[in-house]
């Protein structure tokens, strides 16, 4: 029986909705499709309506004209082996399960449904995405689960066991200029599970970053086997849901997945070339770095502070982290006493920007440190302080010459004080978005805080700096 890639799963010459409507989460797949542009023929089918969102509504498989080639299913679970018989006979390759309370339910008829669904759908050569999932997100091809979703197709390919938890990840994501390449909700995964997936970014040239939420896994060596062939081409980034006892019973009951030991977990993870994830800010920090930064093989780092006690806790993260705060060669001390800086023997590296002249921009120094060939990545820490000195972004970009940093890594941390607080007058807000889309228009990683810049960036210098030893042993 021919078994049918994700490759050409992705690429559906039509796409039959069945159980879709006006109100439902059918119709809902049907917006989606339509608002991101999806080239082929879209098909609803539910035999109470004509039309849903303006395209003809078909009453059952049956009706539609010619073969489809992929299914989204909305429909009650027990309806879903009728489907998959109506499936045969309309030459479908792939169904894509919304449809839910499959084995997730621990229910003992259930499970003996969703054993059956996959045993027809096996027989009849149809591969199944989930069930109880989310299905796929590829922008470039105008296959979305939603329609608020982006159609701009991104470096970023995303896995995820939760459905919810891609949405609600995927729109963040959005918001820090990461957009996916693909992304897949695959809930149970009774038939196309984590490995495949995996195996599929990790050959696909659209994708530079993959990340990943896991609940429990299918196959342990494939996915091991899977994990150490992929991470040696790119970084893979996960983040394990179910890691203490609360957590593991919601596994079970949310996609079915027996969560293991975390310590045996961990260990397999560093293992495989793994890096590791404790949350959705630091999935997504660790993401940024790797999608917007070029390979970064030093640890060498000059660090731009803003003053005082932060500065100086800023050098700690980042030593905390792997991350070396070399002392500022004398070269640069020497041209900022040509300059005529009058604390030029003063500077140090961390720079502490509090004590520069008023007429010393941070960003000459900044600049200094990236074209010295001491260093191999620039921090830099922005803070607007509207409340105290009023600075527009274009200000700000010029202070710390932000279009000329480019010569080696450049990250920023870009302090936010609680707007709610301190914006009175919207200045705040304003200066943080103008500042935001600047960086994610150069392609420039940023940060809330110190300790979430100096995490990312250690992992990411460690994982290039194992790739280097990998690529001079063989």
């Amino acid at each position: 029986m021919v078994q049918y890639s994700l490759a050409e799963v992705l690429h559906p010459e039509s796409i039959a909705i069945v159980g879709a409507s006006e109100t439902n989460v059918g119709g809902g797949y049907v917006s989606a499709l339509l608002k991101l542009g999806y080239k082929g023929k879209i098909y609803p089918v539910h035999p109470k309506y004509l039309e849903v969102k303006g395209i003809t509504c078909y009453p059952t498989m049956h009706d539609i004209p010619g073969n489809v080639s992929f299914v989204i299913s909305s429909i009650p679970a027990t309806h879903v082996l009728n489907l998959i018989d109506d499936c045969v006979l309309k030459g479908v390759k792939c169904i894509q399960f919304f449809t839910a309370r499959f084995s997730e339910t621990g229910r003992k008829d259930a499970i003996e449904l969703e054993k059956e669904v996959l045993r027809r759908a096996k027989n009849a050569g149809i591969r199944i995405i989930g069930p109880n999932c989310m299905g796929v997100y590829y922008p470039a091809g105008g296959i979305s689960w939603g329609a608020n979703m982006s159609n701009k197709p991104g470096l970023m390919g995303f896995i995820s066991q939760s459905g919810s938890l891609a949405h609600e990840l995927i729109e963040t994501a959005e918001t820090r200029g990461l957009y996916c390449s693909k992304a897949f909700s695959y809930g149970n995964a009774i038939d196309f599970n984590e490995c495949d997936y995996l195996e599929y970014l990790g050959r696909d040239a659209e994708t530079k970053v993959i990340i990943m939420y896991i609940e429990g896994v299918r196959d342990g060596k494939r996915f091991l086997d899977t994990l150490r062939k992929t991470t040696k081409k790119k970084p893979v980034i996960i983040l394990k849901g179910g890691r203490g006892k609360s957590g593991t019973r919601a596994t079970a009951s949310h996609t079915a997945s027996l969560a293991g030991s975390m310590e045996v977990w961990n260990t397999v993870m560093k293992q495989a070339g793994v890096i590791s994830a404790a949350h959705v800010d630091e999935l997504l920090d660790v993401a940024s770095t790797f999608y917007f930064s070029l390979p970064t093989f030093g640890n060498h780092i000059g660090v731009v502070g803003l003053g005082g006690g932060g500065t100086v806790t800023a050098a700690d993260l980042c030593e905390e982290a792997g991350l070396a705060v070399i002392p500022l060669p004398n070269e640069i001390r020497e041209e900022l006493r040509k300059q005529g800086n009058p604390i030029w023997d003063w500077v140090t590296n961390p720079v502490d920007s509090s004590i520069l002249p008023k007429d010393s921009a941070p960003g000459i120094i900044a600049k200094m440190m990236a074209e010295n060939p001491n260093f191999d990545l620039s921090l830099i820490f922005i803070d607007p302080k509207i409340n105290r000195h009023p600075m527009t972004s274009d200000v700000l970009i010029k202070k710390f010459l932000l279009d000329d940093l480019k010569t080696k890594p450049l990250f920023v941390v870009l302090l936010d004080r609680g707007r709610s607080v301190i914006d009175t007058t919207g200045e705040y807000n304003k200066t943080l978005i103008g500042l935001t889309t600047k960086l994610i228009e150069e392609h420039i990683p940023s940060y809330p805080t110190a300790a979430r810049a100096a995490n990312a960036l250690g992992k990411m210098v460690n994982y290039y700096k194992k790739q280097r030893v990998e690529l001079k042993s063989q």
